[in-house]
């Protein structure tokens, strides 16, 4: 009875690890995907997707940078927006997609300059996740002011 109860507890643990990893590896992939959409990542856009990923998704530095190495190794193997957005939308709340297009944005902006690619991937990014476009050119704006500062 007790081994029954380690093997289950142990189960349970490996399942948040995994879904934890996956978090990571998703949120991780899009935002290299929307960093990718021009052609480059610059350093100023890994910056940002590290910071945000540790300050405001919470995760954990040393895992973030293993995930990141492993993700820019594999931005051309990208996978589908589907992928991405179906994830999300079964596991993040309305907040925390708005704080992602945010995020996305400030990736995005982080630059310096917008191309008219990565303006329509976080514009298709936000159908996708039900996101009115209201609360995206919010989001946007929110951006915009963090870089300013």
């Amino acid at each position: 009875m007790i081994k029954l109860l380690k093997n289950i507890l142990n189960n349970q643990d490996s399942k948040e690890d995994k879904d934890y990893n996956q978090n990571l590896e998703l949120l991780s992939g899009l935002m290299i995907e929307a960093a990718y959409t021009d052609g480059q990542i610059d350093k100023s856009e890994l910056d940002k997707i590290k910071l945000s990923l540790v300050n405001i998704f919470q995760e954990d530095i040393n895992e973030v940078n293993l995930v990141l190495e492993e993700a820019v190794k594999n931005k051309n193997n990208s996978k589908s927006l589907h992928h991405y957005t179906s994830y999300i939308n079964k596991n993040f709340d309305s907040d925390k997609k708005i704080l992602l297009i945010e995020v996305l944005w400030e990736i995005v902006l982080s630059d310096g300059k917008v191309h008219d690619f990565e303006s329509n991937l976080i514009r298709r990014l936000a159908g996708l996740l039900y996101i009115s476009d209201v609360n995206s050119g919010n989001a946007r704006k929110r951006a915009l002011d963090k870089l300013k500062k």
